[in-house]
């Protein structure tokens, strides 16, 4: 699935960030994904993100549209002619946007779920949670922090935030196939959260991931960002 180039603002982008058991995180992973690991630990999380302005490149602003998304997302290794490639795989999407539902999948990478989110923003504290149309749940209550906290694996928000910005390629199942579209932000800087509450009734499931097998470590912001998304060559699903 090809795309023009998509050019817009993320107006506000957080990132929560698990870490997991890798032999756990490998059943839900189709072939030819394996997960990509920092010191022996799956990573994965969900980026709930504003998009702002969204449009093909070269448009006008004013034809953009804007809205609220959720992705859960799970950070990865292939092989791709001889060489290891990184990025995310994505098995869900959700948005507030009736128009991405509809065409997500079809003419956009990713099939998307409705969902209802509700966001409160204010004097850097931020509380977002959603239920998609499947009853997929999200809710996470944090406000800025001036260091990533003391427990992160990441050890250092500079480590977080390389770990991150080379997992910029993101893979979504399209039948048999996985479309692929790569994140270009014309800066990259991650700000660390300190997290009072979070929930996920995907990674808090237990026939996914058993008692001690997954826990949150971290949540990063990202503000009013302009990027593009631009089309990757489709990947074929192994055996």
């Amino acid at each position: 699935m090809r795309i023009p180039t998509i050019h817009g603002i993320i107006e506000r982008r957080i990132l929560v960030n698990y870490v997991a058991e890798p032999e756990f995180v490998e059943k839900i992973l189709p072939k030819p994904f394996r997960p990509k690991l920092y010191k022996g630990k799956a990573i994965v999380g969900i980026c709930l993100i504003r998009l702002k302005n969204i449009k093909p490149k070269g448009l006008p602003n004013f034809i953009g549209v804007n809205s609220e998304n959720g992705a859960h997302r799970i950070a990865v290794e292939w092989d791709e002619n001889g060489k290891t490639k990184e990025g995310v795989y994505i098995p869900r999407r959700d948005t507030s946007l009736k128009l991405n539902a509809l065409v997500g999948g079809k003419i956009f990478p990713g099939k998307h779920y409705l969902a209802n989110f509700n966001v409160k923003e204010q004097n850097n504290h931020f509380h977002i949670d959603f239920v998609s149309s499947d009853h997929t749940i999200i809710e996470i209550d944090a406000k800025l922090n001036h260091k990533l906290n003391d427990n992160s694996i990441f050890e250092t928000i500079e480590n977080v935030s390389a770990f991150f910005e080379n997992g910029s390629v993101g893979y979504s199942p399209n039948g048999k196939n996985f479309d692929g579209l790569k994140l270009e932000t014309y800066k990259w800087e991650v700000k660390p959260l300190e997290v009072a509450n979070v929930k996920s009734s995907f990674f808090e499931n237990k026939d996914i991931f058993p008692t001690g097998s997954i826990q949150f470590d971290n949540a990063l912001l990202m503000e009013n960002i302009e990027h593009e998304w631009k089309s990757l060559k489709t990947i074929n699903q192994c055996c």
